[in-house]
């Protein structure tokens, strides 16, 4: 899956190892770069989830958003781009 991100600023710091890891802490950063991997690797969001049971959709004012676990309390919060079909509930499918 290609991945995008909504500001500039979040990009650059994403994409820069010294700079997050200046923010957030080596451990944080190895986490972040084996999830960011894997969701590149898989084809769709359904093969991720089927690997990463700590990927789970959000509800509430974020519904549509699904959450990734990192370091606790931190989670890689994302939305699919091109959403996959909606169950009856009208969660992810």
């Amino acid at each position: 899956m290609k991945i995008y991100f909504y500001q500039r600023k979040i990009e650059k710091l994403f994409n820069s190892k010294k700079e997050f890891i200046n923010a957030y802490g080596d451990l944080m950063f190895k986490k972040f770069q084996s999830r960011r991997v894997a969701l590149e690797a898989a084809q769709n969001l359904n093969e991720y989830r089927s690997t990463d049971k700590r990927c789970h959709e959000l509800t509430g004012d974020r519904k549509g958003q699904i959450a990734i676990d990192l370091v606790h309390p931190f989670r890689l919060i994302f939305e699919p781009t091109d959403p996959p079909p909606l169950k009856n509930d009208g969660g992810l499918n």
